[in-house]
């Protein structure tokens, strides 16, 4: 399968514009693309005090949006994630939309940011599972969740061979997130794909670096750090392939560990 990934500058607090902005990359894609993948809060970036404001309940605009592209482009969507709203609060929500333009799968973000004052404006989720796009299993983890091998560990164990990550990863601490990525992709024996933004928000960079990294480590496509598209042939084979030359998952003592 082929997959296109957008390293979008986002337009911090302007939901409408973010929502045209996808919907004309969306459409210009080529035929040959099987996924599309979107960044972190690419609705509102983080304008976390002005959700309030800026945002519909369930997002509906943006989903609304997604569906009739998935089914006009014939593409399935990792819509990276949005603001929606939740109780009193936000939750920083991925969905995911198949050719048809089903929503099948969506991801609450589990770890909020502390430094980025998360806890105060958003919820956590506390649920993660796999999910099947055109026969292959797959896992996905928002920005922050990076950090936490253990979710990403489990979503392998549960038979994901390829992992989604996406983000809005701030420029100071870019060189984490290279090798964060790299290091899951070799310790779970699956594709990585990761949609980083770009741009700024407030005082904010973001460092892009968004990439496609293969069960063995291997980075086959990159981008730099403005705007920009790439796109990456995914194996479906590999995966299962690596992971029987050298079998960790049955060296794992889970007696142990």
């Amino acid at each position: 399968m082929k997959t296109a990934v957008y390293q979008m500058a986002v337009i911090p607090g302007q939901p409408k514009d973010n929502i045209k902005k996808v919907a004309d990359w969306l459409n210009q894609l080529p035929d040959d693309i099987d996924i599309a993948v979107l960044p972190e809060m690419w609705n509102t970036s983080y304008t976390l005090n002005r959700l309030a404001d800026l945002i519909d309940d369930e997002g509906s605009r943006e989903i609304t949006m997604l569906q009739q592209a998935a089914k006009h482009q014939n593409v399935n969507i990792v819509a990276g994630s949005i603001a929606v709203k939740a109780g009193t609060k936000f939750r920083n929500r991925s969905i995911v939309i198949d050719r048809r333009g089903n929503i099948i799968h969506h991801y609450d973000k589990i770890h909020l940011v502390p430094m980025l004052d998360e806890p105060s404006f958003l919820e956590a989720g506390n649920k993660f599972e796999t999910f099947e796009l055109d026969g292959m299993k797959m896992g996905m983890i928002i920005c922050y969740d990076l950090r936490f091998p253990e979710i990403t560990r489990r979503l392998a164990v549960d038979g994901a061979e390829l992992l989604f990550v996406v983000a809005e990863w701030p420029i100071e601490r870019i060189r984490h997130f290279t090798a964060l990525l790299t290091a899951r992709a070799i310790e779970n024996q699956c594709y990585v794909v990761a949609s980083n933004g770009a741009g700024t928000c407030e005082r904010t960079v973001f460092g892009g670096k968004s990439m496609v990294i293969s069960p063995l480590g291997d980075v086959i496509a990159e981008a730099e750090m403005d705007e920009a598209t790439i796109t990456a042939e995914i194996k479906t084979e590999q995966s299962d392939a690596v992971r029987q030359a050298i079998p960790i998952f049955k060296s794992r003592r889970t007696d142990l560990y």
